[in-house]
């Protein structure tokens, strides 16, 4: 019976450990939220999430037409409107490209990635002014425009420059059309039945934060970036064709058709610019926010210290487990009498840990961070168990068990791809070493013999 009790008040204890555990995840999903805020408050001072799309070539036109309309006695008769409408043309093939250059923002504990773009976006054109078949109808073609989509504007740097057949063509504010941000450059009105030909080229400076996409809005695209950043992500609806990532930095090309794309039909229908939304937990490539068919690199940080933080607090409640299965295994076979409140202080000591490591990575390498908090939990408990199990070799000993678990959490929280194969090997192996170690026991002896009291 008095084993059962103390097995009921040994689950007690462990479940009583949830609640600290629970409240240091907590903490690490509000510092995450508290660095998102952080992140969107460098973009609005400096330039948020960038993403880039164009050019096309928009010839506007207004023509006559009839229509039926009913007067107030409900008779339908015959006038004429005019109709504004529009064609879009998208470019034969589009080649953008360029460097990145990136550095960081400071606001308090946390650093924003951000970056300057030396972009280049090349294009051709080769359309023809549709004929209207009814030479009863009256149609005004008016003056073209090439339309250029770019998320934030603020984040141009200087003035850029576009040649339209070798010359410098001036550009305005806005796309010249719906509600979209980006700029445009006016043309000559064409005649119709006229084959328009144009070589565009783009020249700009463009700053954002952590992320970029490109929208592949021609028959052929090739976009092509560099940068001395090592830590690329790439995502969105299409991966890099070739890639080379280094110490150095990465180099990445993207060849799209516009057949494997419905950029082109999205971008009609008036679908917005994409942005990027954060990285998948699963396989940490860039996720798109809802718009047109784009690829997206972000410029990740290598050791994203709450996501790393976060993973290591699930394995919080294993690290309570074992240490209370090793107390009570001290207690039976030892006769070591321990008390609930002992069991619970060095289980709050293991929750701490977690505590100490998310506070602690904000100012200091993550790796360096884990370190000082692990020798600082294990030196306490060490220290606390030498009078708890009345023995400095016993808590040596059990110092060197919880080391072993967290050198074994570390090779978990740096090896993702390996998680889950490293996890449950360690389950095995602590598991089979309890059975080793317990497997000439006798627990009906055990509970039957009158324990040790305790000392005064």
């Amino acid at each position: 019976m008095r084993l059962s009790i103390k097995m009921l008040l040994v689950v007690v204890m462990t479940l009583a450990i949830l609640v600290p555990l629970s409240m240091v995840r907590g903490l690490i999903h509000e510092r995450q939220s508290y660095r998102a805020e952080v992140v969107q408050a460098v973009g609005r001072s400096y330039a948020g999430a960038q993403a880039f799309a164009g050019p096309v070539l928009v010839v506007p036109y207004t023509e006559t037409v009839e229509v039926q309309v009913k007067d107030p006695d409900g008779v339908a008769r015959k006038q004429t409107r005019q109709v504004e409408r529009q064609w879009t043309f998208f470019p034969t093939s589009l080649a953008v490209g360029g460097a990145i250059s990136p550095s960081t923002r400071r606001r308090g504990p946390h650093e924003v990635r951000v970056y300057e773009w030396q972009g280049l976006a090349e294009a051709s054109f080769d359309a023809t002014i549709p004929v209207d078949p009814d030479p009863l109808k009256t149609r005004t073609i008016g003056r073209p425009w090439l339309a250029y989509g770019i998320a934030d504007v603020r984040g141009l740097t200087s003035a850029p420059r576009l040649q339209v057949d070798g010359a410098d063509t001036p550009l305005r504010e806005g796309m010249g059309m719906r509600e979209a941000s980006g700029v445009h450059a006016r043309m000559a009105a064409p005649a119709a039945g006229k084959r328009v030909r144009l070589q565009t080229r783009l020249e700009f400076a463009l700053a954002g934060t952590e992320s970029l996409a490109l929208v592949p809005l021609g028959t052929g695209n090739r976009f092509a970036l560099t940068s001395t950043w090592p830590h690329p992500g790439f995502g969105g609806s299409f991966l890099p064709r070739t890639r080379d990532i280094g110490d150095r930095g990465f180099s990445a090309q993207w060849e799209i058709a516009s057949m494997a794309t419905r950029a082109q039909a999205q971008f009609l229908a008036g679908a917005p610019l994409p942005t990027v939304v954060g990285q998948s937990r699963r396989d940490g490539e860039t996720v798109l926010s809802d718009g047109i068919d784009a690829v997206a690199l972000s410029l990740v940080d290598p050791v994203n210290v709450y996501s790393q933080a976060d993973r290591a607090t699930k394995y919080g409640l294993l690290f309570v487990l074992l240490t209370f299965v090793v107390f009570f295994l001290f207690e039976l076979i030892k006769q070591l009498p321990i008390h609930p409140i002992q069991y619970f202080l060095v289980g709050l000591a293991l929750a701490i840990f977690f505590l100490l490591l998310v506070s602690l990575s904000e100012h200091i390498a993550f790796g360096v961070a884990y370190l000082v908090a692990s020798i600082a939990c294990i030196g306490l408990i060490a220290f606390y168990l030498v009078a708890v199990l009345r023995s400095v070799p016993r808590a040596m000993g059990f110092a060197a068990m919880l080391a072993t678990l967290y050198a074994a959490l570390f090779g978990l929280l740096v090896s993702e791809d390996h998680a889950l194969v490293l996890g449950s090997g360690l389950l095995f192996v602590v598991l089979g070493a309890i059975m080793v170690v317990t497997r000439k026991v006798d627990w009906y002896r055990l509970a039957a013999r009158r324990p040790v009291a305790d000392p005064a």
